[in-house]
């Protein structure tokens, strides 16, 4: 099997791009700047849905779903929100085509079917569910009101990339109402940290939770919390944000209710979400040269037994030790495959089942069976090790257990030392163009700065760490007063 993957050295987004397309996870379709997500990256994403899925009802969250056209004059009632995505929207104008007259078998727009008012695909649902919630709460006893939907949302790129950005993307978006600030805002840094934790526990991916800057944050929040992620080539990625809504879209929306006292009072919101971007971000932390690298604990396939055989007989042999092995891992919720196509050589199967990321590969031939041994071999690490059959079981459960700890590590390890201080802006530049990574410096904490150095060097203001030290410091532009370092990097 051909999977010659460009270097990553040599053009990092070029092989993002190759190993996307050859690993089997998406291709662009037939719309600019769409993707069609392909049954094995759809499984990732399936595995990734159910996990995060869980948390939030565990969470005290449920499920709903919301119409994907929004009236434009409802899509304008909260002004910032509109004004945010304004340049993102596409606008359903019509509801009919017909015949050409001019042009047999084409189509034009019917004139006579123009909507009385024009609809806006959702680029967000703020809007809807806002404009919904009003007919839901109307006393203290509807609250908290705790609702997620899984979704797809379009946003008119520009410039696409697979996973990354795309002009339609899959998403969860989670709307809450609360009966007072309090509770909103513990909802905002409760949702950050399940997203935090299902980065660091179920991608491997370390993360930096913090705010983000008055600029950066959410059209139509007061606050927006993140969890920010740092990919192989140094640049952040943002893997999810929650945001503290305070009583904007309640008041644009109109929804009150009536407190313990009888008093009617406008609702507290928060929104937060996490999409198919997170596919982008599992390919740039872990994966090589050779192919993916997939944690086990998102792995659709954790396990693959690759059948070595000459003869009939042989194959025969080794798929009766295969399929006794599957089964005793699948007792233990282990995903295995046994690859037993005969239309392709191990050699072939190797490749693929590398590219594809599956964490552990278990080679069986005749001489396994004759020792009692299998081939066990790692992806994480691309490394070997002959197995006794009586420990095989317990062995490969273990491993499992230990790539995931061994991913997390080794990720973490590369953040923690591609965030660098730097005091002056010559340093910041040169550790931008040289290092790459996260930048803590200093900032005034005022919006021309952090433009200008946007302007001067790509770089943005990623977040305000929320575990930041409070110290007396200067400007890295400026040299006007901070009190606190905040994190830079030029990003996806």
């Amino acid at each position: 099997m051909s999977k010659t993957l460009t270097s990553r050295e040599e053009d990092y987004s070029k092989w993002y791009n190759e190993l996307v397309v050859k690993a089997d996870l998406a291709e662009n379709s037939g719309v600019r700047g769409c993707m069609v997500i392909k049954p094995y990256g759809y499984a990732i994403w399936e595995k990734m849905q159910a996990e995060l899925d869980r948390m939030f009802k565990e969470t005290g969250h449920s499920n709903a779903y919301f119409p994907l056209f929004v009236p434009k004059s409802m899509f304008e009632a909260e002004e910032k929100n509109a004004e945010g995505f304004a340049k993102e929207c596409a606008i359903v104008t019509h509801y009919r085509l017909k015949n050409d007259p001019d042009n047999k078998g084409k189509l034009i727009v019917d004139p006579n079917a123009k909507l009385e008012e024009e609809l806006i695909v959702r680029p967000t649902s703020e809007a809807i569910i806002w404009s919904t919630y009003k007919g839901w709460v109307q006393s203290y006893r509807d609250l908290p009101l705790l609702i997620n939907q899984w979704a797809n949302v379009v946003r008119w790129e520009m410039r696409t990339r697979l996973f990354l950005r795309t002009a339609e993307f899959l998403w969860q978006e989670g709307h809450t109402a609360h009966a007072t600030k309090k509770e909103a805002v513990e909802e905002s840094i409760k949702m950050m940290d399940v997203y935090a934790d299902f980065a660091q526990n179920f991608m491997a991916i370390p993360v930096v939770k913090g705010v983000k800057t008055e600029t950066e944050r959410f059209a139509g929040a007061e606050e927006t919390y993140c969890i920010e992620a740092l990919m192989q080539d140094g640049k952040a990625l943002q893997a999810g944000t929650s945001h503290f809504l305070g009583q904007n879209f309640a008041k644009a929306f109109d929804v009150k209710f009536a407190n313990q006292e009888g008093k009617q009072e406008h609702v507290w919101g928060t929104s937060w979400g996490v999409s198919t971007r997170l596919m982008g971000a599992l390919v740039m932390t872990h994966s090589d040269d050779n192919g993916l690298v997939l944690p086990p604990n998102l792995a659709p396939i954790q396990v693959v037994i690759v059948p070595i055989y000459k003869s009939e007989e042989q194959l025969d042999a080794v798929s009766e030790v295969a399929k006794s092995l599957m089964e005793d891992l699948k007792k233990l919720n282990i995903a295995v495959k046994f690859d037993n196509r005969t239309t392709q050589k191990p050699g072939f199967k190797f490749a693929e089942w590398e590219l594809k990321g599956v964490p552990i590969r278990i080679a069986i031939g005749p001489k396994d069976i004759e020792n009692g041994t299998f081939e066990v071999a790692r992806r994480d690490s691309l490394t070997k090790e002959i197995v006794s059959g009586a420990t095989i079981v317990g062995y490969t459960k273990d491993l499992l257990n230990q790539i995931q700890v061994d991913l997390f590590a080794k990720a973490l390890n590369y953040r923690d030392t591609h965030i660098t201080e730097v005091n002056n802006f010559e340093e910041f530049k040169e550790i931008l163009d040289t290092k790459g990574g996260f930048v803590s410096a200093h900032w005034d904490g005022t919006a021309a700065t952090e433009e200008k150095i946007k302007e001067l060097t790509k770089a943005t203001i990623r977040c305000l760490p929320l575990n930041r030290k409070i110290e007396a410091g200067n400007c890295v532009l400026t040299g006007a007063k901070s009190s606190g370092r905040v994190l830079f990097a030029k990003a996806y």
